[in-house]
């Protein structure tokens, strides 16, 4: 959809970290972190869209991706996605 930013948070299939980053396209985003044009996770292909909100402004989407950063966010995600992690070899903390 248009006129949205993205947060999102990508697990690497290779060594199951986390990235979370935030974009105004977020197909051509996941597109350039697969195919290894970002720096930060072209050396952790593959990666999985494991989880992602829209936000109505640039600032609200990079105000939520710092949260997401910080020791409650990733408290917060880690409940949010409960469901997902359950059944995973690992958390992800």
């Amino acid at each position: 959809m248009e006129g949205y930013y993205y947060v999102y948070i990508l697990v690497s299939e290779k060594d199951e970290k986390k990235y979370t980053g935030y974009t105004a396209n977020l197909p051509l985003r996941f597109e350039a972190h697969n195919l290894g044009k970002v720096a930060s996770t072209k050396h952790r292909r593959p990666l999985k869209l494991i989880y992602f909100e829209a936000c109505l402004s640039q600032e609200d989407a990079l105000k939520r991706e710092k949260y997401f950063k910080t020791h409650y966010g990733k408290m917060y995600l880690g409940k949010r996605l409960k469901s997902y992690f359950t059944g995973q070899e690992k958390t992800y903390e």
